[in-house]
């Protein structure tokens, strides 16, 4: 394979180019269908491209290593990467996470209310999930312990047991 201008600059332009363009959209939640998924992927393609157009450009490219201001804005993003790594602040809970908290610490009769259903399916539900619940009183979180994860996963399949409505 012989690196040329001729076709490692388109690559790496039409790269940038989808990935810019999915990119912004993504930041705008204005993606759809496989945009997500061409950006995470394709830009691997960005990334190659890249790397072939600048071995073509070797020459040009080491240029740029004794220019000041070259060396600034490369320092720059590099320090811009290196504290993309910091975690400002508390490290927080995605908002979901309170409603099953909260929906795990009320009564599993209560719980039943909620999702429509009878107490009975409830613990069957919680039955079929390896749990054993010997009375309505009892939470979710006192059955599955404090896991916001797992209490999602059970609270997932209460409410899609289909009940009486």
């Amino acid at each position: 394979m012989i690196l040329n201008r001729q076709w490692t600059t388109p690559l790496a332009a039409g790269a940038f180019f989808l990935t810019a363009i999915t990119g912004i959209l993504i930041f705008f939640h204005l993606d759809s269908g496989l945009n997500k998924l061409a950006h995470e992927w394709l830009s691997w393609v960005l990334l190659v491209g890249v790397v072939f157009h600048l071995v073509t450009n070797l020459n040009a490219f080491k240029r740029y290593f004794s220019s000041r201001a070259a060396l600034a804005i490369i320092g720059a993003f590099a320090l811009l990467l290196a504290l993309s790594f910091i975690s400002p602040g508390e490290k927080r809970e995605p908002p979901f996470v309170a409603s099953v908290r909260a929906l795990a610490s009320v009564p599993l009769g209560t719980l039943a209310q909620v999702a429509g259903q009878s107490p009975e399916q409830v613990s069957a539900t919680l039955h079929r999930e390896g749990l054993a619940p010997a009375s309505d009183t009892q939470t979710l979180q006192e059955l599955a312990g404090s896991d916001p994860r797992r209490q999602a996963r059970l609270l997932e399949k209460v409410f899609n047991t289909q009940g009486p409505r």
